[in-house]
């Protein structure tokens, strides 16, 4: 459906191009932008790997178990349907310190996982559980204690203090967590009275 959004959008402003005759604007845009794009990427890419190196070597040396150790009892109480022994509460861990690190991308193979255990363990295999819709939640909304990516973005366009984002950015994550969770709570709450 996005794609369609976009090709809609691309379509229009094209169209429009060619009838306000700026049809030359569209070719320019699209040689430098294309430059811009692959410039932004090659300056991204140093940091996103680094720290995807660091969250491997964390999880290779146990470092993660250790994680998932810590945060067990927490996650009992945010996922109370998910057996204690079930490998979905150690990806969701993964997930959890990956998007501590604001690496979104190295969180969603361990999100996929997660989702894929929780579907497992699914009776309805139609319908999202429970631990589905929370898990998806703390995802989305989840602390980020170093927002890896912006850091780079701001590095990349030169931004004079970098770090002055830091501190915003978990503020604001845990605000979207704790009102996240809380509202999943209620919801989860009301929807048992029904029953």
């Amino acid at each position: 459906m996005v794609s369609f959004i976009w090709v809609f959008l691309i379509g229009i402003g094209i169209i429009y191009a060619l009838i306000s005759g700026n049809i030359s604007i569209i070719n320019e845009s699209i040689l430098t932008n294309a430059t811009e794009a692959l410039d932004l990427i090659l300056n991204l890419l140093p940091t996103i790997v680094l720290w995807t190196g660091i969250l491997k070597i964390a999880e290779e040396s146990g470092l993660l178990d250790l994680f998932a150790k810590l945060l067990n009892p927490i996650l009992c109480k945010l996922f109370p349907d998910i057996p204690k022994d079930n490998k979905a509460l150690g990806y969701i861990s993964s997930n959890i310190a990956a998007n501590m690190l604001g690496l979104g991308s190295a969180a969603t193979p361990a999100g996929l996982k997660a989702m894929d255990e929780l579907q497992k363990i699914n009776p309805k295999k139609d319908t999202a559980t429970n631990s589905m819709i929370t898990f998806l939640i703390l995802n989305t909304a989840g602390v980020t204690l170093i927002p890896t990516t912006i850091l780079a973005l701001r590095v990349a366009y030169k931004s004079v203090n970098p770090g002055e984002i830091i501190i915003p950015a978990i503020i604001a994550t845990t605000i979207s967590s704790i009102s996240g969770l809380t509202l999943d709570y209620f919801i989860r709450k009301k929807k048992n009275k029904w029953k």
